[in-house]
This record gives structure tokens, sequence and C-alpha cells, in this order.
């Protein structure tokens, strides 16, 4: 037998070997790789009055946007992780793959060698050359189809590389997003403290403008108050405003007589005055339709009303005071005194201030400044100046019912007669007296009492 026939045969038998061995293919998985980005900060709700309320919200949205991003970055750390386990799987694969085309391949280049000795020596058959040769061309082309696959292989091996290198880049970027947010969250910690510290001071500070603006409107009212006991006022001034606020007291009295009844009437015009606790209208015992010039009588019906003009209320009651007898004074409810718009006007405070107070007579409209001094030995008078030269000049003389103001515009009495005032203070009364049908008690007790009382004066007082 020739010997290209023998190599001939010996090579067929070794790529039946080959062919009967059972190469693994290595199927490489795909995995998509999911990209995340950290979702951007909740923008922080509108700004409203207070600054510490907007950092809060934008702290907690820092925490929410932290908390995700350190969410998204284990997610991809985990597919990192995965994606290295597949790439050494190809490279193991790609191992396998080198190793089994390497093998071919010179089990190719020996039936070559081996081809062309058997050509040499013809030993072999035409047919079997045949074969032969197509074994080798089988063998050359799973050859290029590994060849083939390789270079796929390589491909996904490239491609895995380069999102294991994205995975990286999206890695270190989330790093530097965390470093970040947590720079800002520092940041926004310490903004919180300073916006907090800068309220406490601004709080502190608004205490101390508060307590200095109520001291100064304290300060203010005292300051007013104390010009308004210190200035004097043009007399002017005070009977023109007495003159705005007068109030008309009409009284009227009844009494049986021996065929008819006799009525009297009374009309005055006045002024209401407060004791700091209630309004009273203000006359003397002569602005009445009584009398001390006769026996005391009891009226049957007594009935009264103050007049402001076009308002009117009833007068319900009338008081005689403990202070002096001839003072009357009628209470009116401070709703009504409101009603009336008249000003209230309060007593002086300090009523031996000035020297000279204002007299003011509200029947003929005369005024004037008035000297007068204290009464030593009654101090609830003081006696104005009612010389003889007075009224030969033309200037104003005292006289009983007039009233007293001082230089600051308050009150200080009414003329009890023509050379004293009684000063206001207590409004106590001796006796009250109720007005309408059948008043109570009797005319007749109250006047006697009131004649009883003024007979005790001192004569000066009379």
């Amino acid at each position: 037998m020739n010997k290209t026939l023998l190599l001939i045969m010996c090579d067929f038998m070794l790529l039946n070997l080959l062919a009967l061995t059972r190469w693994e293919k290595a199927e490489p998985s795909h995995t998509q790789l999911e990209s995340s980005a950290p979702r951007s900060a909740a923008n922080a709700p509108a700004i409203n009055a207070d600054m510490v309320e907007l950092m809060r919200v934008s702290l907690e949205d820092e925490k929410n946007s932290r908390a995700q991003l350190a969410g998204q970055l284990s997610t991809t750390q985990g597919t990192l992780t995965e994606k290295e386990k597949n790439l050494a799987a190809l490279q193991q694969q790609k191992g396998q793959l080198e190793g089994a085309l390497a093998a071919t391949q010179n089990s190719a280049k020996e039936l070559e060698k081996r081809y062309s000795a058997a050509s040499q020596d013809a030993f072999l058959s035409k047919e079997q050359l045949a074969k032969l040769q197509r074994e080798l061309e089988e063998r050359r082309a799973d050859a290029d189809r590994q060849q083939a696959e390789l270079a796929r292989m390589e491909r996904q091996n490239a491609e895995a590389r380069q999102r294991i290198e994205n995975l990286n880049v999206a890695v270190r970027v989330a790093e530097q997003e965390k470093q970040l947010i947590t720079q800002n969250l520092t940041e926004a910690k310490q903004q919180v403290e300073v916006e907090r510290l800068e309220r406490a001071k601004v709080q502190e500070q608004t205490t101390q403008l508060t307590q200095g603006v109520t001291q100064l409107a304290e300060k203010s009212g005292e300051l007013r108050q104390e010009i308004h006991d210190n200035r004097p006022i043009n007399t002017n001034v005070i009977f023109s405003e007495f003159l705005a606020n007068r109030v008309s007291s009409l009284l009227t009295a009844r009494r049986p007589g021996l065929f008819s009844p006799t009525v009297k009437d009374k009309d005055t015009k006045t002024v209401l005055v407060s004791d700091g606790n209630r309004v009273y209208a203000l006359m003397h015992l002569s602005d009445t339709p009584f009398t001390l010039t006769e026996v005391p009588i009891d009226y049957d019906q007594i009935s009264g009303r103050l007049t402001r003009g076009t308002f009117s209320a009833p007068i319900t009651e009338l008081q005689f005071l403990r202070l002096d007898p001839r003072i009357i004074v009628v209470p009116v409810d401070a709703s009504l005194a409101g009603l009336m718009g008249a000003k209230i006007y309060q007593l002086a405070k300090e009523p031996f201030k000035f020297p000279d107070a204002v007299l003011v007579r509200a029947d003929d409209g005369r005024y004037g400044d008035t000297p007068f001094r204290i009464d030593q030995s009654n101090a609830d008078y003081v006696k104005l100046d009612n010389r003889i030269t007075t009224r030969l000049f033309g200037e104003i003389a005292p006289k009983r019912g007039d009233l007293v103001f001082s230089k600051t515009g308050d009150l200080i009495g009414i003329m009890v007669n023509s050379d004293f005032c009684a000063v206001l203070g207590n409004f106590t009364a001796a006796f009250t007296l109720k007005t309408g049908e059948t008043p109570e008690p009797k005319t007749s007790i109250i006047l006697g009492d009131v004649q009883t009382r003024l007979s005790r004066l001192p004569i000066k007082l009379q």
C-alpha cells in the first residue's frame, strides 16, 4: 500500500475522533443596565413670613433626596457586581474557545500535512480523498465559526467593559452628589441654627422695644397729664367750652293750696361732672323750686328733665349732698351721658395750684378770672374776691350758683353764697329725693334738715 493513502486513512480516523468530541458552547447572559439618576430635590414650598420654616422644609427635602440617592447607589453597586461576574464567565468561555480554536487549527494543519503526504503516496481511493477533503472543509468552517464566535465574545466583552466603566462613572457621580448633599445638609443645619439665633435676638429686641414703647406711652401719658396740670388755659377757652357743653335743667314742683295747687318751675344751666365713679348734673338749691325762706312744706309732685340739643332725659331723683346742704346733684346714667354728647368735667386734683380761678355765671353769660384764698377754718371752702371795687370797676363778682373752674379747665366747685365756694370732692348724699307723684321722703323733712344743717354753719358760710 502506498504511504500517502495510509496517511490519508489515518487522518480520516483522526477527524472522526475529532467529530465525536462535544464542544461546550457558552451562551453569555445579557443584562440590561438600568440607569437611574437621583431625583432632584423637590422644590421647596412658597416662602412665607418665617425663614426658619423654609429652612426646615429644605432640610427635610435634602434628607429625602439623600435617602433616595443611597438606595440608587446600592442598586447600581449590585448591578456592577453582577456584570463583573458575567465578565469573568465570558473570560473563561473565551479561554475555552481559544483553546478549542487552537486545537482545531493544529488538527487542520496536521490534516493538511497528512493530506499532502497522502496525496504523494496515493494509497487511498479518490472517494476517500474527497471525503477527507469535505471533513477538512467542515473543520475549517467550524474553525471559522469559532473564530466568529470568539470575535463576538470579544465585542460582548468590550461592551461589558464599557457598561462597567459607565457604572463606575455613575457610582463616582453618585458619590460626589452624596458628598454634595451631605455638605448642603450640614450648611442647612448651620443656617437653621443661625436663623434660630437671629430670631431669638429679634424676639428679644422686639420684647425690649415693646417694653420701651409701653414705658414711652406711660411717660407720654404722664407728661400730657403733667402739662395739663401745670399749664393754665386761657379763660376764653374755658368759657367757650362751657357754652358748648352746658346742659339745661328744668324742675317742676307742685304743692296743694287752699283753693288750687301751686306749681313752681325752675330752669337753669349746668354741667355734667364725675367723681370718678358716677356722672352727675350739678346745681344750687336756688336753681330749684325749693326755698329756705318759708316753713318747710310737702310737695305732692316733683318732675324734671335734663336737655341738651334734641336729647332729653327725665330726672328720677335729687341728691342733697352732705358736703353742703345747698348743693344738689342729679345722678345721670353713663349711657345717657354718652347720648347727650356733652363733656363730663373732672374734679380738679390740685384746686389750689393757681392763685386765680375762673368764675362762670350760667344765667347771664358773664365770666372772668377771680383771685381766691383758702379758708383755714373750713377746708371744704375757698373764699373768692368779692370786694366793692370789683363790682365798681365792672369786673364779675361772685354770686351763689356760679361755677368755679381751675385754670386747667377742671371743676373746683360751686358758689354756695356770694363769698365762698364749696370745693367738690365728696358726693355722699344726706338725702335722696325720688321724683314723681307723692315723692319720698317728704320734702318737708328734707327741707327741714337742710335749714337745720345750714343754721349750724358759721355765719360767713350761710
